[in-house]
């Protein structure tokens, strides 16, 4: 059975961000993932994670100003210094908190840009941070995401995320496949999976609409976590979803994979 991680930036939000890994862990997840590192020194993220015996399953890349509207820079043809200066600082705190994966974020691509231009962007970045990563031991993962939720969002369906990946041509890196974004924009969720499985490195998930917990939606995630058990998939699932009601309301859902094989 695949293994849960807690996304700290969703979950557990009913207190301060540090003393969420605590709350992660007596919720019974043994892994965690959150969107940035950044505003916290290393050594502090790292010696929570130590003291509740969590893994840091995955962070993003810095995604430029998120206060104002960024949603990744990788697809801004001017401000490829400025990504390329956020994987060295990735890698630094990805290795000081063991963890094994990052993920891009494409962006929104800005106005009045060649689209030419913005792939060529965005295929030479992830160039770039599939080999800096890879000298770390770090893959670098990329994600598509819906763009009813982030309207404009460069890379927003499998394939096209597919056929980038084809192009960098790195075997550094992987997809993120999103359960909630892309059910959004495609649907046929098992057979996408089961067809691209190997090309996959990291799964999260909501329900849709809402974004809220499995079993709130239209997913039948029962199914699906059968179905990825019966395919072989070994690696983490991210619970990045909006709870809704309080975190602990709406865990039901997954303590039964907590107390058994899941976590």
């Amino acid at each position: 059975m695949p293994k849960f991680a807690a996304n700290l930036t969703m979950l557990f939000n009913e207190v301060e961000f540090l003393d969420r890994f605590e709350a992660a862990a007596r919720a019974g997840f043994r892994g965690v993932e959150f969107l940035f590192p950044y505003p916290y020194p290393r050594e502090q993220l790292a010696e929570r994670l130590q003291a509740h015996g969590l893994v840091q399953v995955l962070h993003n890349l810095p995604a430029g100003d998120w206060g104002a509207g960024d949603r990744g820079i990788a697809c801004h043809p001017e401000r490829v210094g400025e990504f390329q200066d956020g994987v060295g600082r990735a890698i630094e705190y990805a290795r000081a908190l063991g963890c094994r994966q990052v993920n891009c974020l494409a962006g929104i691509p800005p106005g009045g840009v060649d689209p030419d231009r913005v792939r060529e962007t965005f295929v030479g970045n992830l160039r770039f941070a599939a080999r800096e990563l890879g000298k770390a031991g770090i893959r670098l993962l990329t994600e598509p995401i819906n763009t009813r939720d982030v309207p404009g969002f460069y890379l927003c369906r499998t394939e096209q995320a597919l056929g980038i990946m084809d192009e960098v041509g790195s075997d550094n890196l992987a997809l993120q496949y999103d359960i909630y974004h892309m059910q959004v924009m495609e649907g046929d969720l098992a057979a996408t999976i089961e067809r691209h499985l190997g090309r996959i490195g990291h799964l999260q998930l909501a329900d849709n609409p809402g974004r809220h917990e499995p079993g709130t939606g239209e997913i039948h995630y029962p199914f699906l976590f059968g179905f990825l058990d019966k395919l072989g998939y070994q690696g983490w699932i991210g619970c990045e979803y909006k709870p809704l009601g309080t975190t602990w309301e709406g865990l039901g859902w997954v303590t039964p994979y907590l107390a058994g094989r899941g976590a």
